[in-house]
């Protein structure tokens, strides 16, 4: 299937109005502060990096805070904001001749200039006379430098480093909170870029659904999800590595990695699990579909199915800023127990299965993160939130009221994992939930998650994602139908 979409050009004022609004929050913080308004904003953009030992250079990828303020996709840049006056500055780095010969042209620095939309560029030798030189404060000029920890990977991001330094007062707290808080709510550039990563990738996601047959490979499908968004979407980059699972894989939450590389044999009747999402000029998706192989859902598929649909769509209806997240975990848990429960899986009080924490045992993972540059948007944790302590509440990403402008995706699942279900089944406190001799059907069936992302708006959310949900929706694509399914007149006879 060909694409209707076309890869939107990419306004560098994007990222203008992202150091625009880092400058006006930093400006704000330090007059609380009864500090100066002096200094610069210091970030080293990301390097290339070899295979190993080897000479084969891996294809780059920006760092993601430098994107967010430089839009910059060359590596071994530097960029720095000065407080004072708002002026930006690139510093690329002095390239060899024979540059010229292997990679292409020299571009002198006015291309860099007029590409992103800074006031000055120069050579990464000249950061220290260049700051120095433009720093009209008494003393060593300060550099604000990035370093803080993302609360998703516990990994901190790395203050810039480079020749001479030592020549400069250096303070490494101010910058990261704030830099990333700016980054939790979205301009609208931005929103539109995230708009088309989700639909290249919502198109790519019904390509594969009309690809799919019993016989093929997991990574198959990948391909063809890989396929149409480069092809037809311009997109080199994935939001994150494909999970391709089907089967009894289904239930394995990060399926996909190395030692799992998306390579079953996909069977008549397995359902599947496909979390894809493409990204375009570093702004991703993150979707999935769950769906049988050969597209017509079983009884026992529908019910686990339409169990996470309903929490899914009863979320979304409820997301509106100043809802709390936690709150909206916790209501996707008790939507799916509700619908297990009348499905004659579970027994008993819904309510005291929320109190022993039974809704993780099918759903281990957070309901949504905040999402952009990365997949995982970092700010879901900033100083004064605490991460909750209990069986699947603390794998929640963030625990934040939402806010207009964020941008969050909606993932509710439910999953059959041998290793929570053993226990769960055999504790005192739980085992009187379930019912054992209806669980022992679903042993092998793996799991169903749906994953749309959504923007909050001033009075709800609006859904980004753009693929077939409803049941009747899935099979009428498999089909053949088009999509959207064209829904017939009523007659007028």
């Amino acid at each position: 299937m060909a694409s209707s979409l076309t890869p939107p050009g990419v306004p560098m004022e994007l990222h203008v109005i992202n150091r625009e609004k880092l400058l006006k929050y930093i400006r704000q913080h330090l007059i609380q502060l009864s500090r100066p308004l002096h200094g610069f904003v210091l970030l080293q953009g990301g390097d290339e990096q070899n295979r190993y030992c080897t000479d084969h250079t891996e294809l780059f990828r920006q760092e993601s805070y430098f994107a967010y303020l430089f839009g910059v996709k060359e590596p071994g840049f530097y960029g720095a904001i000065d407080i004072a006056t708002g002026r930006s500055f690139l510093f690329a780095p002095r390239l060899p001749a024979e540059y010229a010969v292997w990679l292409g042209e020299i571009k002198p620095s006015s291309h860099f200039q007029e590409m992103y939309k800074v006031s000055m560029v120069c050579y990464t030798d000249e950061i220290v006379s260049t700051l120095h030189h433009c720093f009209k404060g008494s003393g060593s000029p300060l550099l604000y430098l990035l370093h803080g920890l993302n609360t998703d990977s516990d990994r901190f991001s790395k203050p810039a480093e480079f020749e001479g330094i030592e020549e400069f007062e250096t303070d490494l707290t101010i910058l990261h909170p704030i830099l990333t808080e700016c980054r939790v709510t979205k301009s609208n550039m931005e929103l539109a870029l995230i708009q088309f990563a989700n639909d290249i990738s919502s198109e790519a996601h019904v390509e594969v659904m009309r690809k799919i047959n019993a016989g093929m490979k997991e990574y198959q499908l990948e391909s063809v999800f890989l396929h149409h968004t480069y092809m037809y979407g311009g997109c080199r980059h994935c939001s994150y590595t494909c999970i391709c699972a089907t089967g009894e894989n289904s239930a394995v939450l990060h399926y996909g990695h190395a030692a799992s590389p998306n390579d079953r044999t996909l069977n008549d009747g397995d359902m599947t699990l496909f979390d894809m999402g493409a990204e375009y000029h570093f702004y991703g998706s993150d979707i999935t579909c769950s769906f049988p192989v050969n597209g017509k859902f079983t009884n026992d598929q529908s019910l686990i199915y339409n169990a996470v649909l309903r929490a899914h769509d009863t979320v979304i209806a409820a997301m509106k800023p100043g809802i709390n997240w936690v709150d909206m975990h916790k209501l996707a848990e008790k939507t799916i127990l509700e619908s297990l429960k009348t499905g004659n899986i579970l027994v008993g009080d819904v309510d005291e299965m929320m109190v022993e924490r039974v809704g993780a045992v099918f759903m281990p993972h957070g309901l949504g993160h905040l999402l952009g540059i990365d997949t995982h948007d970092p700010g879901g944790y900033p100083k004064g939130i605490e991460r909750p302590k209990e069986p699947g509440l603390k794998s929640l990403r963030t625990a934040r009221n939402l806010q207009e402008g964020m941008v969050i995706t909606v993932e509710p699942g439910c999953y059959f994992i041998n290793a929570l279900f053993v226990p769960a089944m055999e504790h005192a406190k739980t085992s009187k939930f379930f019912n054992s001799k209806v669980i022992a059907r679903f042993k092998d069936f793996g799991g169903v998650r749906i994953e749309s992302d959504l923007v909050v708006t001033a009075d709800g959310c609006k859904n980004m994602t753009n693929v077939p949900r409803e049941i009747s929706e899935i099979e009428a694509v498999m089909a053949g139908e088009s999509w959207p399914v064209k829904k017939t007149s009523p007659s007028l006879k």
